[in-house]
This record gives structure tokens, C-alpha cells and sequence, in this order.
């Protein structure tokens, strides 16, 4: 059967986190969960962006009730600091989804000396989720992390990368993009086994959005300069890809499904992923490699400077 949005549920009395709510697929889930009843807190890191999408929100769904937490992924202080304030501010989470992304800009540093893709799509949230832990395992929430078919692109990660330093290799948008994208995967794999041997209740889940009109395709061409592939492939996408809203439903199944018990990939189902209605997504052998997770959760440690001990 195939799921839908009108599967999920009354979600009155539940509260859920979402990173990058400012446009395509975060706009979307937040909308989506907020007609069933959600309760929203949502990140942003641009305030007058912020400020529309609350405005799109409450036009569409009048009686949401919905705050806004300013995080920079790409700053691992912002990170704390953010994590901090929903911990101060509320008593529960019940679904966090981990949305938030860029996508090929040229080659930059982020305050903190890393690259700019690893730091953002992965070790921002790594820290984020965290920092969130306490909170999290006691509402036992669920956890999606948004991957994408970009991690099929790239057999393995170099952790070099997660060093200050860096890695001494030339840098490629694509391939690091596809890397960042890996590391969501094998991070939400890895939370799940240390979630379970712990006996937590915290679920862990991915999805990805298959080919989506999203911003993100111009977001990486908007920092630091152009390239005319990321140019092209925006324009391409905005043509044949399948929508934001569209792409949406597989996080939403992420977030709701009951079924899910955790360790589930989720994405569209037709032209190998592209697009379609959602369901059962593939795992490269490297995304299911239980001892390269291992590798990138010490080695995030040591990036973000504190440990993320699950049990």
C-alpha cells in the first residue's frame, strides 16, 4: 500500500524540531506536520527568511503554534548555543528531523577550519543532536536524518576532512557533497545500533527527497561565487524535477510512520529514486558499513571537541 500524507495521524499534543525550515522540503514537512497538529520549533539562520516562512505558515495553518531558533550549522558554536536554548525552553521533542543542508559551493572554510559541506550537512547536526540528546531520549523521540541519492556517487568518506587541517586532496563540490550526504546516512545508522543496545526508545530513521525542487540546488552557487554546473543543474532541476511538496513525503513518512522501528531508508520510489510516491529506499554498502559509522562517530567526536554518549 502506498503511504500518504493522509496516513498520518493526530499529532495534537506533540512537538516537533526541524533544521532549514526556510524553504523546499523544511517548509513543506513543517506545513505538513503542522496541519495534523504539531506543536513546530523551527531553525533558521536568516531572520527575514525566517520571518516569511512563519508568515506561509500561519496563513496555511492559522492556529500553529511555532517558534524560531536562530542555528548556523556551520558553526559549531551556534550549534551549543541553539541546542542550549530548546533545552532551556522546553520539556519535550518528539520528532526531530535533521533537514538543513548546502549543496556544491566553492571551497571555503567555516569558522571553525573545516569544509564547509561536512561541516554543515554533518558535523553541525552531529553536535546539535548531541547537545539535544538528554531531551531527546527522554520524550524517546525519533530522529530523521535527510540524506540524499548523492551518497550513492562516493564509496567511502575521508575523514580527513573532520580534521582542522583538512584533507590534502583537490577539492571536488560533487564529491564532498556526496560524502556530507554519506555521513547522514551512516550516522543514522550508527545512532540507531548505539539507541537500541541502549535501550533508549529513541528511534532513528533516514529519508531522502529524490530529485526535488528545492533551493538547494542554488545555495552552493550563491556562496562565495558561480560555477556553471551547479547554475546548470538548478535550471535543469527546476524543470524536471519532481516538487518540493513531493519530495517531502518520504521525510514525512520518516517522522510518522509507526511502522518504523528504526534503521529505515525512505525515498521515492520510481526512475531509481528520482521520483515517485515514497517507500523503501537502497543503501550503498558503504552506508550500511557498521565499522566505517564507528570511525565517523569517533572521528566527529573529536571534531566537535565532546563526546556523544547514547547509553
Amino acid at each position: 500500500m502506498t503511504w500518504k500524507t493522509d496516513d498520518i495521524g493526530d499529532l495534537s499534543g506533540t512537538r516537533a524540531l526541524i533544521t532549514g525550515v526556510t524553504g523546499g522540503l523544511g517548509t513543506q514537512t513543517a506545513l505538513e506536520l503542522a496541519r495534523h497538529g504539531a506543536s513546530l520549533v523551527v531553525t533558521a539562520r536568516d531572520a527575514a527568511k525566517a520571518d516569511a516562512t512563519l508568515e506561509k505558515l500561519r496563513r496555511e495553518v492559522p492556529d500553529v503554534e511555532v517558534d524560531v531558533v536562530t542555528l548556523d550549522l556551520a558553526d559549531l558554536a551556534s550549534s551549543r548555543s541553539a541546542a542550549d536554548q530548546v533545552l532551556e525552553s522546553y520539556d519535550r521533542i518528539d520528532v526531530l528531523v535533521n533537514n538543513a543542508g548546502i549543496m556544491t559551493p566553492p571551497f571555503r572554510r567555516t569558522v571553525d577550519g573545516f569544509e564547509l559541506q561536512i561541516a554543515t550537512n554533518h558535523l553541525g547536526h552531529f553536535l546539535w543532536t548531541a547537545r539535544l540528546w538528554p531531551l531527546l531520549r527522554a520524550s524517546q523521540a525519533r530522529v530523521v536524518a535527510v540524506s540524499s541519492i548523492a551518497h550513492t556517487t562516493v564509496s567511502g568518506i575521508d575523514l580527513r576532512t573532520l580534521t582542522p587541517e583538512g584533507s590534502p586532496r583537490s577539492y571536488k563540490r560533487l564529491q564532498s557533497y556526496g560524502e556530507s550526504k554519506l555521513a547522514n546516512l551512516l550516522f543514522a545508522q550508527e545512532l540507531q545500533r548505539r539507541s537500541a543496545a541502549a535501550g533508549t526508545g529513541v528511534v532513528s530513521v533516514a529519508a531522502h527527497p529524490g530529485y526535488a525542487s528545492t533551493e538547494l540546488t542554488k545555495t552552493g552557487f550563491s556562496v562565495g561565487g558561480g560555477n556553471p554546473l551547479t547554475f546548470l543543474m538548478h535550471q535543469v532541476t527546476k524543470v524536471v524535477a519532481q516538487s518540493a511538496r513531493a519530495g517531502s513525503l518520504p521525510v514525512l513518512q520518516a517522522a510518522t510512520d509507526p511502522a518504523l522501528k528504526g534503521g529505515e531508508y525512505l525515498g521515492p520510489r520510481g526512475l531509481g529514486g528520482v521520483r515517485g510516491k515514497p517507500g523503501p529506499a537502497s543503501m550503498t554498502r558503504a552506508a550500511r558499513d557498521p565499522e566505517l559509522a564507528t570511525l565517523l562517530w569517533e572521528a566527529s567526536e573529536r571534531a566537535v571537541g565532546e563526546t556523544f554518549t547514547v547509553a
